[in-house]
This record gives structure tokens, C-alpha cells and sequence, in this order.
């Protein structure tokens, strides 16, 4: 027996039941869940573009509490710099919640900015998005377009992909009500959704270093490496959540772990003979951190 997109719904209820009480998450939050679903509801449909990361996933599942299923759709760009796992992911949990996912094909490195990879890299990467996203919802009929931006993504200053978005009409649900990544995880653990831990999951672009062109083939480079690399780190039983094998240009991979497993990893060093494609290979004893690659940007204030 085929289920309805309602009887789907109705098998999670623990992510997302639309008109539900608030969960004591939201007061936790200091009332910012409750307008956010207050937000939400106020809108005749939505289209969430959707990475499949934790702030998207939530504000896809705060969505459908808000407005029903059949008002919301998901919407995850393909293209090179997404994983194809990421992918299959962001589906399987679009489709849970009963929502209709659309998966349109981008095209960033047709764009001359995109490729050259200057600090401004992410403006024409959401342009792009943008330029497809906000079409799609159109020709659906539905009435907006909203990113997972939160409060965090605006006070850290360096997100050009946000001028890009709000340029092209994009509203930012999340950071509107002031949600923080934290609270945001911790909402979502209380609804239960899978990806109230989610590693943050940065598209493969990032992984390049700011001057270096982005190119398919290297976007394919490092995505390998990365899967190659997990894969040893768990036959060797490092459980590793944040990894990163960063393109430093001229050959040079650096990679970034948990830092509380760097000097595991260092004191293993043939772990990373699993990085193919690079004539150096070097861990960065610092360990993962969010945006490390604009640690290395000369004058960030230009792209702000």
C-alpha cells in the first residue's frame, strides 16, 4: 500500500507534526522557536533550499509543524561541489517529513567568480543557487524562498552567500527569530530529528584554498581523499566526526581532524597515505575548525 504525503508525516511525528504544541525546547530557546513557528506560519507556502544540514533540516521540519507538509518543498542543488551521499541524505529526509524534495542541477563553475575562487567565492555560488531555487518555487507556485541562515552565520560577519541570497529575495527564517546553531541542535534534539548532531558539512569548495581555481576535477579530488581518509580512520577505530582535506595549492593537501584526535592521527602518520592525488600531505596540528581557510584570506573586510 502506497502512503499518503500526511500518512508519511504521520510516521514521524516526532520531527515534524504541523500545529503541534511548542516542545520545551522552545522555551528553552527563549521563546525564538515559537516565532520562528509563529514566522512561518504567517506564510501561504515555502520553498527551503536545502543543504541537509542541521539548520536547514530544521527549518524544514519547523516548516511542515507550521504551514502542513503540503505547503512546503525542499529544494537540495546538484552539483559538483555537493557529495552524492549529501544528497541521498538531504532526500531520505525531505521525503520522512512528506515533503516534496526537488533536486535542480546548478551550474557554479560556470560562473567566472566561482571558479577564480576569491574571497568573494560564496557570492556567486548563492547567486547561482538563487538563479535556480528561485525560479522552481515560482513555476510551483510557492510563495517564498528561505535559507538556513542563522544568528550565528550573521554575527560571524564573513558570508557573502548571505548578500547574495537576501539580493535575490530569499528570506532567512532562523536568524530572523535569532537562533543560534546551539539552540537550534538543541531543538532539534528535542523533536527528534536525526541531525541535531549532524557535523556541519560545508560544500567542497570550502575545502579549496581561497586563489586556488576551483575545477570539477578538484572538487572530485577532494572529496575522494575525505572518503578515502574516513575510511581508514575507522578501520584503525579513530572515531572521527569533523574531517577535512583541504586543496592548499601546489600539490599540498592539509588535513584537519577532531582536535582532541590530532595527536592520535600524528602519532600514525601512515593513516595518511589514504590522501591520493597530492604530492604533500601534512595534518594541521590545530585540529578542524569552522572556516579555516579565511584564516588565510588577506584583507576579509573587502568581502564582507
Amino acid at each position: 500500500m502506497r502512503l499518503s504525503r500526511r500518512d508519511k508525516l504521520c510516521e514521524v511525528t516526532s520531527q515534524a507534526t504541523p500545529h503541534t504544541t511548542p516542545a520545551p525546547a522552545d522555551q528553552a530557546a527563549g521563546g525564538a522557536v515559537d516565532a520562528l513557528l509563529e514566522r512561518l506560519a504567517s506564510l501561504p507556502s515555502l520553498m527551503v533550499a536545502f543543504s541537509g544540514g542541521a539548520d536547514s533540516a530544521f527549518l524544514l521540519a519547523a516548516a511542515v509543524r507550521a504551514l502542513g507538509p503540503e505547503r512546503v518543498e525542499a529544494a537540495t542543488a546538484v552539483s559538483p561541489s555537493l557529495p552524492q551521499a549529501e544528497l541521498e541524505r538531504a532526500r531520505a529526509f525531505a521525503e520522512g517529513l512528506g515533503v516534496v524534495h526537488h533536486a535542480p542541477a546548478t551550474d557554479e563553475l560556470s560562473r567566472e567568480g566561482y571558479r577564480a575562487n576569491a574571497g568573494d567565492r560564496c557570492f556567486f555560488c548563492k547567486t547561482e543557487l538563487m538563479s535556480v531555487v528561485g525560479p522552481l518555487a515560482a513555476s510551483r507556485g510557492v510563495a517564498a524562498v528561505a535559507t538556513g541562515t542563522n544568528a550565528d552565520d550573521l554575527a560571524a560577519g564573513f558570508r557573502p552567500g548571505i548578500r547574495a541570497a537576501a539580493g535575490a529575495g530569499a528570506i532567512t527564517p532562523l536568524a530572523d527569530a535569532g537562533l543560534t546553531k546551539a539552540e537550534i541542535r538543541t531543538a532539534s534534539k528535542a523533536w527528534g530529528l536525526s541531525t541535531w548532531d549532524k557535523p556541519a558539512a560545508a560544500c567542497l569548495a570550502s575545502r579549496i584554498a581561497y586563489g586556488v581555481e576551483v575545477t570539477a576535477d578538484g572538487l572530485r579530488r577532494v572529496a575522494d581523499a575525505e572518503q578515502a581518509l574516513r575510511e581508514a580512520l575507522a578501520a584503525a577505530a579513530i572515531p572521527v566526526r569533523n574531517l577535512r582535506v583541504r586543496d592548499m595549492g601546489g600539490g599540498t593537501a592539509k588535513v584537519e581532524v577532531d582536535a582532541e584526535l590530532v595527536a592520535e592521527v600524528a602519532a600514525r602518520p601512515s593513516l595518511l597515505a589514504a590522501v591520493v592525488g597530492f604530492a604533500e600531505v601534512r595534518l594541521d596540528e590545530q585540529g578542524f575548525r569552522s572556516g579555516a581557510m579565511n584564516e588565510l584570506l588577506p584583507n576579509p573586510e573587502r568581502y564582507r
